[in-house]
Formats: structure tokens, C-alpha cells, sequence
């Protein structure tokens, strides 16, 4: 494996489970068994580092979003297994991760909002539009407001104010808002894979 490589896998393993803040370039040198120097021939600074981890993210996201799509039966199918990749992302990874990145990698910030707005705002709006034409969705909901709601009520659970690491489990805020959110749109038909999702999962 190429030495540029070896550190973003690294910094991106690090990054995720601990969060950005936490993380130094001195701890993520040790991890990688090299001198700081040999890390800064690659990546100018932090900054630079934090920006090829957040692309590593969004491209390996993008990957799962497509994935999904492709494989489901359909729209209420796709939710869950979408959820079902989130819930994996979750537990390998430090919630205040956005937070920091916010607060201390702007331009790192910046590539990962425009990913929400552009990237996942057209997913759920599809999925939107899917289960409308498959019957599952009611056909009065309005998708420009519903796709801006989901989108938003997805990333409040990265806020540390409203759900603080301790008190909440990211897998629990994520579940208990994605099934108000679907009961709310859904049909009688839509009721019923809902239920037999729901019956899957437990059989596993």
C-alpha cells in the first residue's frame, strides 16, 4: 500500500472513532509507526488531512446510497436499508466528528454540506417520488418539504446540544426518528411492508 495511502486510512479510522478535535497528527504518526515529517510530504496540515478523510466518507457513502437503491424491493425497503448501513456507520463512529469539523475544518464542512444539500437531498427526494408512484407514500405529501425535513431531522443527531454522547444511543434517536417520519407519509399498503420489515429485522 502507497505511503499517502497507509495515513488517510489511517487518519480516517482514528478520526471516526474518536472524533477530529482528539485526534493529533503526532497520535495519528505513532498509529502509522513514522515520523511527523513523512506525513506532512503528503498532506500540508491537518486540514489538508481532515478534507481527504471527508472525501474518503462521502465517496464510500455515495457507494452505499446507490447500492441501496438498486437492491431494494422498494421505497419503504430502501429506507430500512439505508438505516440499516447508518446504523453500521454509527457504531464505529464518534458522533462529534461533525461537530468539530464545523467548528474547526470549514472547507472539510463545506464539501459535506454540499453533499447533503445536492447528493442526499436528490436520494430522499427519489425515494420520495418512488413511493408516491408505488403507492406506498400518500400522494397528497408535498417532496420539497418532506426531503428538506428528513434531511434536517437526520443531521440533528449529530448535534451534541440536543443529543449528547451518554444520555442517547445515535442508534436508537436515528430509529425512533425514521419510524415517525415513514408512519407519517405512508399508506395502508405502505403500513403493511413496513410491518414486514420490521418482522425481518427481528428474525434475524
Amino acid at each position: 500500500m502507497e505511503t499517502e495511502e497507509r495515513i488517510l486510512i489511517k487518519a480516517h479510522e482514528l478520526f471516526m472513532r474518536y472524533g477530529i478535535r482528539s485526534v493529533s497528527m503526532d497520535e495519528i504518526a505513532t498509529h502509522l509507526g513514522m515520523s511527523k515529517k513523512t506525513i506532512y510530504q503528503f498532506y500540508a496540515d491537518k486540514d489538508a488531512l481532515v478534507e481527504g478523510v471527508i472525501n474518503i466518507e462521502i465517496d464510500n457513502k455515495k457507494t452505499e446510497c446507490s447500492l441501496c437503491k438498486e437492491n431494494c424491493e422498494n421505497a419503504i425497503h430502501e429506507i430500512f436499508l439505508s438505516i440499516d448501513g447508518m446504523q453500521e456507520m454509527l457504531a464505529g463512529m464518534n458522533t462529534s466528528l461533525i461537530y468539530d469539523l464545523e467548528k474547526y475544518h470549514p472547507k472539510a464542512y463545506r464539501k459535506l454540506i454540499e453533499y447533503k444539500d445536492k447528493f442526499l437531498y436528490s436520494m430522499i427526494k427519489d425515494n420520495l417520488e418512488r413511493g408516491i408512484q408505488e403507492e406506498v407514500y400518500k400522494a397528497t405529501i408535498n417532496v420539497d418539504i418532506l426531503t428538506k425535513f428528513r434531511l434536517a431531522s437526520v443531521f440533528l443527531l449529530f448535534n451534541p446540544e440536543l443529543f449528547p454522547l451518554g444520555k442517547y444511543k445515535p442508534v436508537e434517536v436515528i430509529e425512533e426518528i425514521t419510524d415517525n417520519f415513514l408512519y407519517g407519509l405512508v399508506t395502508a399498503k405502505g403500513i403493511k411492508l413496513i410491518s414486514k420489515y420490521k418482522q425481518q429485522r427481528q428474525n434475524k
